[in-house]
């Protein structure tokens, strides 16, 4: 099992859990169907193949299977009962709607390593329950999920643009730390197989800036390297957005 976490932008909730490997799928469909008419599909006698329409698109799907168990650390809900773990990832298969009343997607963000970063909304959602206490609330939950990735930009524009993390980065490092805009005391557990792991620099960024890109302004103000988990325990200075870009416009003068 390996450890992965779930990122919900609307509330900025961190669901961590375990996914088997051996299992994931990833499928890719193209933008392409049958071309239509009013009166059904095209057919000809000399068609070798049906008419097709491209529609320029396409879509990637992601299934996963999960274990979330109230004993894995790391998630920023605690609870006895592991249906609050999962609640946010049903909530985000519910259908919401803007202040404006139209119906919008529910973002979320699949982590996993180094490599995996996919924005995406959850497309179909299922959980088997066990390990109940004696009050009869579930511990454990054995959770198949499948995500469709969504392109960010076409989604909403992120709090900072990719064009401003060197920027920021460079302002952060002429800060002090006593202008940083927060402190978080990074996290630690432990993986389902005894190894011991923490958080994450785009993790955080993500969380505080809306943008795991901006990882390079939490490394310039913490004079860290980008690792794959920061040491639990360490105190981190979260630089205020507001000051950095203030740093900025005064440097540029």
């Amino acid at each position: 099992m390996e450890r992965v976490a779930f990122l919900v932008e609307r509330t900025g909730q961190r669901l961590s859990c375990l996914l088997n490997p051996e299992t994931v799928v990833v499928r890719r469909r193209a933008g392409v169907r049958q071309r239509q008419s009013l009166g059904g599909q095209l057919t000809g006698a000399r068609l070798a193949d049906d008419a097709l329409l491209f529609t320029g698109g396409g879509r990637t799907e992601l299934e996963l299977d999960l274990l979330f168990d109230v004993t894995v650390a790391g998630s920023s809900i605690e609870t006895d009962d592991v249906r609050e773990l999962t609640r946010p990832l049903w909530d985000l298969s519910e259908t919401r709607r803007s202040d404006a009343g139209v119906p919008e997607p529910e973002l979320a963000r699949f982590v996993w390593g180094k490599v995996w970063n996919m924005p995406g909304v959850i497309a179909a959602v299922a959980e088997r329950l066990d390990y109940f206490t004696a009050e009869g609330a579930p511990r454990r939950s054995w959770l198949r999920l499948r995500m469709l990735r969504v392109d960010e930009p076409g989604m909403r524009e992120p709090a900072i643009k990719a064009v401003e993390v060197r920027p920021l980065a460079e302002a952060a490092a002429l800060m002090p730390p006593d202008d940083s805009g927060g402190v978080h005391e990074v996290l630690g557990g432990t993986a389902g197989d005894g190894d011991a792991t923490s958080e994450r620099l785009d993790e955080l960024s993500f969380r505080y800036y809306g943008e795991p890109a901006a990882w390079r302004v939490l490394a310039t103000a913490n004079s860290v390297d980008r690792l794959p988990w920061l040491a639990a325990g360490r105190l981190l200075h979260i630089p205020s957005l507001a000051r950095l870009r203030a740093a900025i416009s005064a440097t540029v003068q």
